[in-house]
């Protein structure tokens, strides 16, 4: 009997191991599949103190609390955000390494690059969309620019951008061949150099950021001309967009949080979660308020949809015109 009884105590024993051997056993395999247990960084491919770091780090704070853990911003700036992108997608998918996506990266530079050098929603998951910033053409006092019809007999025409493969090239290069305006363009590498060269004359006008541009057009150092959004903008009822102008160029610059290709389930589920509640704070609403940030919280899924055709729309148009956006 006494035989019997550890014959049977061994096999258990043994049977215990071969669960343990093979992750069978049930509390390692929950531990194993509980997210998060560290740290989840969300890197930025701009630098701090423009809309989109801003933006982060809302996302950020609110993600934290939620989710109990901490959620360093980190920046890495470069090549419109490509870097930072790249260095995300190529990390493991684990839930711990986020980026926060500018639409403009994937819609826009891979006009401007070459086919290896572009950055695919191929190569990320998707979780959330967060919110558009329309773009604004403001024009320099100086230059008495009160409307698009005052820049078609201009001499000597010259126009700011926030550097090759932005949103800010793309809609003035396609509202300038549309509308028959010759003129130079002239690269800088974000919104506020380009808005200080308008409001110094240095260059007449630029396509702009409505966050970045709005204080200025409030204090009367430049005039807004048109917005490159769908219907006019609830902070500038007063100013056309393109469209009313005759011109249909809906540009704006959409952000999203996306991580590795292939992350699992249960953790696009608890970081979407996050990223839900972070949205509801009053933290975050505030900086949609003061940045002038129109809310576009849609799904991943969602998110894929619509910037992959607002690339082939981009491309079309780019191609139609015969618009080259290699050089600024």
């Amino acid at each position: 009997m006494t035989a019997t009884r550890f014959a049977g105590l061994g096999l258990l024993a043994a049977g215990a191991l071969a669960l343990t051997a093979c992750g069978g056993n049930i509390a390692s395999g929950g531990d194993a599949e509980e997210f998060p247990t560290g740290p989840i960084t969300l890197t930025v491919g701009q630098a701090a103190g423009g809309s989109t770091d801003l933006i982060a780090r809302a996302v950020a704070e609110g993600m934290a609390e939620e989710l109990g853990v901490a959620v360093p911003v980190v920046n890495k700036p470069g090549a419109n955000g490509a870097l930072a992108t790249e260095e995300v997608a190529a990390s493991e998918a684990d839930g711990y390494n986020l980026v926060l996506l500018n639409a403009s990266l994937i819609t826009i530079t891979p006009l401007a690059v070459s086919e290896e050098e572009a950055v695919s929603l191929d190569d990320l998951t998707v979780l959330k969309g967060l919110s558009q910033d329309d773009y604004v053409l403001v024009a320099s006092t100086a230059s008495g620019f009160d409307s698009l019809d005052d820049l078609s007999g201009a001499e000597d025409l010259s126009y700011g951008t926030t550097g090759v493969g932005t949103g800010s090239q793309l809609a003035q290069a396609i509202l300038f061949a549309e509308a028959g305006i010759d003129g130079t363009a002239v690269p800088f590498d974000s919104g506020s150099p380009a808005l200080t060269a308008v409001m110094g004359d240095q260059v007449q006008v630029a396509t702009i950021q409505l966050g970045e541009a709005k204080p200025q057009i409030d204090a009367g150092t430049v005039t807004p001309l048109l917005t490159f959004s769908q219907e006019r903008n609830e902070y500038l009822p007063d100013v056309p967009t393109a469209a009313e102008e005759g011109y249909d160029i809906p540009v704006a610059q959409y952000r999203a949080v996306a991580g590795p290709k292939g992350l699992p389930e249960n953790v696009q589920e608890a970081l979407v979660s996050a990223i839900d509640a972070a949205l509801e704070t009053d933290a975050y609403r505030q900086l949609n308020e003061t940045n002038l940030l129109t809310p576009h919280e849609i799904s991943g899924d969602e998110v894929v949809s619509e910037w992959t055709e607002l690339a082939d729309t981009y491309r079309a148009l780019v191609e139609d015109n015969g618009i080259s956006l290699t050089e600024g």
